[in-house]
């Protein structure tokens, strides 16, 4: 029996059929801009979350209204059916139900905007937005995904780790951290796009 070579191994992701183009089955968090920097620098940067970038108006609007539900619920039934808790006890419940409820709003968007991500929801604005993204970074002579530090075997354990996380989001909230290379798509064609956009320019020069 072979042995195998296990720091070298490449586990490939399954092949999901969808209705809509995969953009990224991985979304990380990644800097604004994607330059090197000091890790010093980097704590300064700012850094956001690729699917929270991409959410759509829609999605913020319902994140509100999950968020604010649960404090307004609260509010309503305090006004109406009093629990004569006294202060002490009525405001830091309020609280804890306006702090679980942003978290699951935000849950909700960064949800609702990865099925868009995994082609599984229309994304034709998604898509429009990646490419002109991608294409940037290849004309800046940047990374797709951010620069890292990992070897390929562990950006791949990174990747397993992560990929497809948001769909159990409410159950254990996890996102990816880490850039890597693997995110489903053939990042073949962004550097065709660029070459095109690049020859198109030397045209009109």
């Amino acid at each position: 029996m072979a042995e195998l070579d296990f720091p070298n191994a490449q586990v490939p992701p399954k092949r999901i059929n969808t209705d809509y183009p995969v953009i990224d089955t991985d979304p990380y968090v990644q800097p604004e801009s994607s330059k090197i920097m000091t890790s010093r620098a980097r704590s300064k940067e700012e850094y956001w979350l690729r699917a929270f970038r991409y959410a759509r108006t829609s999605d913020w609007a319902m994140g509100a209204g999950a968020a604010s539900a649960g404090p307004l619920f609260m509010l309503t039934t305090e006004r109406y059916a009093p629990s004569f808790a006294g202060k002490g006890a009525f405001p830091p419940i309020l609280r804890l139900t306006g702090v679980v409820g942003v978290v699951a709003g935000l849950g909700y968007v960064y949800q609702k905007s990865c099925l868009r991500f995994y082609g599984w929801e229309e994304n034709a604005r998604e898509v429009e937005m990646d490419m002109r993204e991608m294409v940037e970074k290849v004309k800046k002579g940047e990374p797709l995904y951010g620069h890292t530090e990992l070897t390929p075997y562990m950006q791949g354990v990174a990747a397993r780790n992560s990929r497809f996380s948001s769909l159990l989001f409410s159950i254990v909230p996890m996102a990816n951290f880490t850039n890597h290379s693997h995110h489903g798509v053939d990042t073949a064609k962004y550097y065709q796009q660029a070459e095109r956009e690049l020859e198109a320019e030397k045209m009109r020069r």
